[in-house]
């Protein structure tokens, strides 16, 4: 795993959540399947060496569990780090096939308020959504 997170991007996600172990499956089973322009790794932020990450984008406390807690990160092999809509759109793009499109609309300026807007509202309320369960809920301070 060491050598991957070398070269392909990481995913971090929260693996108490149903829900975004749901999103994380389907992304594995149907983005992985269009794959054409590279890999990427997904591991739960319990799992993850988030000091190993966070020293990738140069230490900067851009990754962290407060963060991961409320939403996926996208962390690069150059040490860019995106959070929640962008990093979606970035997997989207990684993934490639149609599915970049979707993630190229998603980077759009117009776009960009409205989609992260969507995933906000989203994030808040995961654990009323399918594959939801109470673990899913946001910590208290993030839900404000």
């Amino acid at each position: 795993m060491a050598e991957d997170i070398q070269r392909d991007p990481v995913l971090v996600f929260d693996g108490d959540c149903g829900f975004c172990t749901t999103c994380v499956n389907f992304a594995e089973r149907y983005l992985r399947a269009s794959l054409s322009s590279g890999g990427w790794d997904a591991v739960p932020y319990q799992f993850a060496d988030l000091a190993a990450l966070d020293a990738r984008a140069g230490g900067r406390g851009l990754v962290t569990v407060g963060r991961a807690e409320q939403e996926i990160l996208w962390v690069t092999p150059s040490g860019a780090v995106h959070g929640g809509a962008r990093a979606a759109a970035r997997l989207l793009l990684r993934s490639g096939g149609p599915w970049a499109y979707l993630g190229a609309f998603l980077t759009l300026a117009p776009v960009r308020p409205l989609a992260s807007a969507g995933y906000r509202l989203v994030a808040r309320h995961r654990h009323q959504l399918p594959g939801g369960t109470a673990a899913c809920a946001l910590p208290r301070r993030a839900r404000a």
